[in-house]
């Protein structure tokens, strides 16, 4: 049936408006971000069939573009709105108390943040910048690919701390292999940021890596720059 054989009252677009969002149904809400149909389909039934393929709704969370393009009717445009709709979602739900979470711990840190590293294929890496009272300021992602000294440049690392006024920095990254002991480069990189936060004022408090089994934490296993002077 095309979109235009059904009743007005009926159409997601018309319906959020009337009845509010909470009142539709999870197909209906994908069909309005994927706005149109295919051949044959409309948008409505298009839509519950990629939720039927993919399991359920909360399969989105980490679909990959290629898993998408896959199914019959997603091409690229259609491909790239879910992936922006799966993101956004992402980032509302783990942002909402973000200007209030504190860096305490490194258990509650790894908690607050194992979500940055989902189903990523390579290294990423990233600093939080801490106020005096280990709330978080920013998080920012500053590398991505194997990580050594010649790739992560603690002159960015720094340049980002003096810009937001931070008092700490605490760096995370993933090791995607599942295995999150540090390699040589990882405990050479350490070594170096814990010398320089300290030449800077600026102290890197802990380097966390995450893996989807679970953390390493150089604080926790008492690497601190007392080791390294």
């Amino acid at each position: 049936m095309n979109l235009k054989e059904v009743p007005i009252e009926e159409r997601p677009r018309e319906k959020i408006l009337k009845y509010g969002r909470e009142n539709l149904t999870d197909s209906e809400l994908l069909a309005i971000i994927l706005k149109t149909g295919v051949k044959n389909e409309n948008v409505c039934t298009l839509a519950y069939r990629v939720i039927n393929e993919i399991g359920s709704v909360q399969n989105l969370k980490n679909i990959t573009y290629s898993d998408l393009v896959k199914i019959k009717g997603i091409g690229d445009a259609k491909a790239t709105s879910l992936m922006a709709l799966s993101e956004l979602a992402k980032r509302i739900y783990y942002k909402k108390n973000e200007l209030k979470e504190k860096c305490l711990n490194p258990k509650t840190i790894y908690e607050n943040n194992r979500y940055l590293f989902d189903n990523l294929k390579q290294e990423h890496f990233y600093c939080l910048y801490l106020n005096s009272k280990k709330e978080l300021i920013e998080r920012k992602l500053l590398f991505m690919g194997t990580l050594n000294q010649s790739v992560v440049h603690p002159r960015e690392i720094f340049k980002e701390a003096y810009k937001l006024s931070a008092s700490s920095i605490v760096c995370l990254h993933n090791h995607p292999s599942g295995n999150v002991m540090p390699s040589s480069e990882d405990i050479h990189l350490t070594e170096s940021l814990i010398k320089i936060g300290k030449i800077n004022g600026i102290p890197v408090v802990d380097h966390l890596i995450i893996s989807e089994n679970g953390y390493y934490s150089f604080y926790e296993n008492k690497v601190t720059e007392e080791d390294f002077v």
